[in-house]
Formats: structure tokens, C-alpha cells, sequence
């Protein structure tokens, strides 16, 4: 399920979903979480400072906390995550808009077999400024030291850029990526 905090790029999501042959569908971030039947969530990205507005958030902690699935944040769901989870987030020392060049720390689950560097779509004045406990970053760019985050034993995912966008290499193999681990946890 892709959950919707307002982003404008929230229906490319669905669509990458879609792409890779995944059922889903997009829900409001108010779904009572019983309502929600799935494998995985995606937090969506949402509009200016979302990520730092929890009321905006809807139910989107109670998903992180007690959905038992895993869960990528993009954006402001990433941004979310880490506020939620005790880290920070905040305004961004130099916001990044558009085409990033994003260095791959650590391959973990959602980047392997990836390029060292990759291209990313940027789209944000906020960012992850500290990560919470039990987390590691995987990227990183030269204006943002969390590009990426994940917990350290369960299915927590975040990112700062926007894989669903087509400007975004490599992008469609992140999503694929997140389904293997959905795919992998609901086997165990």
C-alpha cells in the first residue's frame, strides 16, 4: 500500500508498484490501520514540511510502530520516520531541488548491486539532521548526510530523494528492491 501524505508525486509510486507487477493501492494516511491489508507500506512523500508536522502525518506512526510489515518513508515519510522514531528532522542547511548526485554507503537490502553513485530527484527544504537509535545511513550527497536510513534489525527503510521518479536512476531496482524485502518478511 502506498500511503498518501500529499505528495505530488505520490501516484508514481502506485505506478512503479504497478510496473513490477504489484498489486496495490493508494489509501489515506487516516486509514484505520485494521483496514490496512498488506505486505509493506510506502510512506509517500507529502507537501512543504509535512515530514516535520506529525497531525499531518495521519496514522503514519501507528504504521511504522505496529503495522508488522516493512515500511519505506520517502521524503517527508522518510523525514517522519526519523522524528518519530527519536531522531530529528529539520530545515535543511541547503535545501536540494532536482537532479542529485547520491553516494551509496552501504548496499544493505534496497541498494545492492547498484552503482557506487547514483543520479536522484530531489525535492526538499527538510532533512533528516539525526538519525534515531538502532538506525544506519546508507547514502549520503554532498548537501545531505541521510539520504537514506535503515533500522538495524527490522524492515525500516527511508529516503531523502525520490526513486519514483524517472529522473532518478536506477529507481524502478530500489522499489524492487523494497518488494524482495516485503516478499522475504512475509515468508518468514
Amino acid at each position: 500500500m502506498v500511503i498518501d501524505n500529499g505528495g505530488q508525486w505520490t501516484h508514481r509510486e502506485w505506478r512503479v508498484l504497478r510496473d513490477l507487477g504489484v498489486e496495490s493501492e493508494i489509501i489515506p494516511n487516516t486509514t484505520p490501520l485494521e483496514n490496512i491489508k498488506a505486505d509493506g507500506l510506502v510512506l509517500s512523500g507529502g507537501s512543504p514540511r509535512v515530514g516535520l508536522n506529525a497531525d499531518a502525518m495521519g496514522k503514519c506512526g501507528e504504521y511504522i510502530d505496529r503495522s508488522g510489515v516493512p515500511v519505506m518513508g520517502i521524503c517527508a515519510g522518510h523525514q517522519f520516520m526519523a522524528a518519530h522514531l527519536g531522531g530529528k528532522a529539520g530545515p535543511s542547511k541547503i535545501p536540494e531541488f532536482g537532479k542529485t548526485l547520491v553516494s551509496i554507503d552501504d548496499e544493505d537490502d534496497l541498494f545492492k548491486g547498484l552503482p557506487p553513485t547514483i543520479v536522484a530527484w530531489e525535492s526538499h527544504n527538510d532533512e533528516v539532521l539525526e538519525m534515531p537509535p538502532d538506525f544506519v545511513s546508507l547514502a549520503h550527497s554532498d548537501n545531505c548526510t541521510v539520504q537514506a536510513m535503515r533500522h538495524k534489525t527490522k524492515p525500516l527503510f527511508g529516503v531523502q530523494f525520490h526513486p519514483e521518479v524517472e529522473h532518478t536512476d536506477n529507481g524502478y531496482e530500489i522499489f524492487q528492491a523494497f518488494v524482495d524485502v516485503c516478499q522475504a518478511q512475509k515468508k518468514d
